[in-house]
Formats: C-alpha cells, structure tokens, sequence
C-alpha cells in the first residue's frame, strides 16, 4: 500500500481525506501543524498532501524542506499536493515555484485530487534519473522521439520548431505536473528570459495549433490561468 501524509488544521478536512484515501487502498497519516507533519516525515510517506495555513506557519516551509532548503528526513523527490483555501495566483506561483507538484483550491473533488495524486506518484516513480538523450516519450496521441528530434500526433509526423519542440519536452517529461511561467522561460529559454510571458504565449499558441485537434478546446495542452501550463496526463480526467 501507499503511504500518504496528510497536513491540514481542519480535522474535517483530514477526516474526509483520510476515509477517501484509505477507500482506494491508501495507508494514511495525519498531522496538524508543521511540527507534527516533520515529525511523520520519519514514516518515508510516498506523497504528501498540504495545506498552506498552518498554526504554526506557512506550508512552503515544508516543500522548501523536502526540496533541500532545510533539513527533511525524506528523499527530495517526494511528491507534494497543495490543497489550499488561498486562490490568489501569486500563492499558486509561489507554492509551485518553491517544488510542490501540483496545488487544489478548496473546494475540490476527490476524484480530481486521486487523479492528480496518480499523475504525482508516477511521475516520481519515473524520475530517478535524468532523461536518457535517445528516450522515447507516449502520452495520449503524443509521441515525442528525443534521438530521433521527432514528433507524431494520432499517428500523423508533427513538424515543430526548435523552440517549440523544446517546450514540448519540457511538458512530456513532467506530464500531469503543473510547471509554472518562470520554469518553462529558464528552461527553454535560459534564465535571462525567466519574465517575458509573451515568448511563452506566442509559442504555446503555435503548438496548440500544431498537437490539438481543436486549438481554442485545448484537451492536452492546457492553460493554469496566472500560473503556467500543463500536459494532460494519459489517465488524468481533471482536464
């Protein structure tokens, strides 16, 4: 079974995880503060799910902590879910940014939250190691061929550009993940470029046209409005 931290102040809101996790054979634990949740963090839980507003203060101190800014008795690659009442897109941004996976405002849907929890928990168990130079990526029609710099949608060879097929890469690689403006700019760009959105705009727009049947119905590239962007997962029914 898998092993889930849940961290949230609400006890109803633990309540409900914790018999929703447990109804699709999870092994749960529960903490109510920051101290409480580094304390189940000797438990090794293969995923954590955190609320930001804590009483003893902000939930991005524990992300910070399993991504290597403090000491974590967990492995960095431990997957992190913020569910969280704040809706600003400057949370979302900071919570992302600081190396959670993905972030829910509250209210949410169960089933949502276990689909992402599964894109979560594969894309970690697939991120060992970097890339191999020559990998081969599938998720849904897309099929990217790292080796062979090719791309084919529903069967059919997709021409993109070198920018494009680079940020493609980016969104097969972390598929279901939430990656945010300023990651995808550094990454494809450079870190010169981390703040001109446009770029990203202009050519998200091309590989709409490009991949998606229907580009202004996005069904695989989607938009996180004021966040960044993110590929659908094959088995993800949120998008």
């Amino acid at each position: 079974m898998t092993h889930v931290l849940i961290v949230d102040d609400e006890v109803a809101m633990r309540r409900l995880l914790r018999a929703t996790l447990i109804a699709h054979d999870f092994t749960v634990a529960e903490a109510g503060s920051l101290a409480e949740a580094r304390r189940a963090l000797a438990e090794a839980p293969a995923l954590v799910i955190l609320d930001l507003g804590l009483p003893d203060g902000d939930g991005i101190d524990l992300v910070r902590a399993l991504r290597g800014g403090g000491a974590a008795p967990v492995g960095g690659a431990t997957p992190v879910i913020i569910i969280s009442a704040r809706d600003r897109e400057a949370d979302k941004i900071r919570a992302l940014d600081a190396g959670a996976d993905d972030y829910l405002t509250k209210p949410f849907g169960t089933g949502e939250l276990l689909a992402r929890m599964r894109v979560a928990l594969r894309h970690a168990a697939s991120a060992s190691g970097a890339p191999a130079p020559d990998a081969v990526y599938a998720v849904g029609p897309i099929h990217l061929d790292l080796g062979r710099h090719e791309v084919v949608v529903a069967g059919k060879p997709v021409h993109l550009t070198p920018i494009e097929f680079k940020l493609l890469t980016q969104l097969v690689q972390h598929a279901g993940k939430v990656l945010t403006h300023r990651h995808l700019l550094r990454e494809v760009w450079g870190p010169g470029s981390v703040d001109e959105v446009h770029y990203l705009r202009v050519h998200m727009a091309a590989l709409r046209r490009k991949i998606e049947v229907e580009p202004g119905r996005a069904r695989w590239l989607l938009t996180e409005p004021g966040v960044g962007y993110r590929l659908r997962d094959g088995d993800d029914s949120s998008g």
